[in-house]
């Protein structure tokens, strides 16, 4: 996830985006650090007023996944460079309450770990994919697992058998 990748989280949102809420439903915006409207300018801008009102009301109802940030809802307009300073202003907060707790660098090792499982994972199925002997079965199991002669996880199993006696 992105989330996993990045020391601040920041939610980008468009004041035209139809359903507004449809980050809820994804659950990203549970994840997010700062949500930022975008475009709050012109014709946009009422928009992205209520869309910054829907947004703050829905962070009401979630628990803040940091103690020690809540998350907030900003508008910006590039165009009327209005609200960057503000924007640059949280990011920084953000980055010196984390730095005071410790919190930047638990994330950094948190992260470490998920990126080191995440390229074992695709070493892994690289390598499976690569394997001459996998690829000598795969069509035959793919075929009798779409026939529903055997499981998609007895396939799985099976290939994986095929693949593990290979190396």
């Amino acid at each position: 996830a992105v989330a996993d990748m990045v020391d601040m989280f920041v939610l980008l949102i468009p004041p035209a985006g139809g359903d507004d809420l449809q980050g809820l439903k994804r659950g990203i915006i549970e994840k997010a650090d700062l949500l930022v409207v975008s475009k709050a300018d012109g014709d946009l801008l009422p928009a992205a007023q209520r869309v910054q009102s829907d947004y703050s009301s829905a962070l009401r109802l979630l628990r803040p996944m940091n103690s020690l940030w809540k998350p907030r809802v900003m508008r910006i307009s590039s165009q009327d460079k209005v609200g960057i300073d503000s924007l640059w202003e949280k990011m920084c907060s953000y980055r010196d309450t984390m730095n005071a707790h410790g919190r930047l660098a638990l994330r950094r090792q948190e992260q470490s770990r998920v990126w080191m499982w995440n390229h074992i994972q695709n070493q892994l199925i690289m390598r499976f994919k690569e394997s001459e002997a996998v690829r000598n079965r795969l069509s035959l199991t793919e075929e009798s697992v779409s026939r529903q002669h055997i499981t998609p996880g007895k396939g799985a199993e099976s290939l994986l058998d095929v693949f593990l006696r290979s190396t």
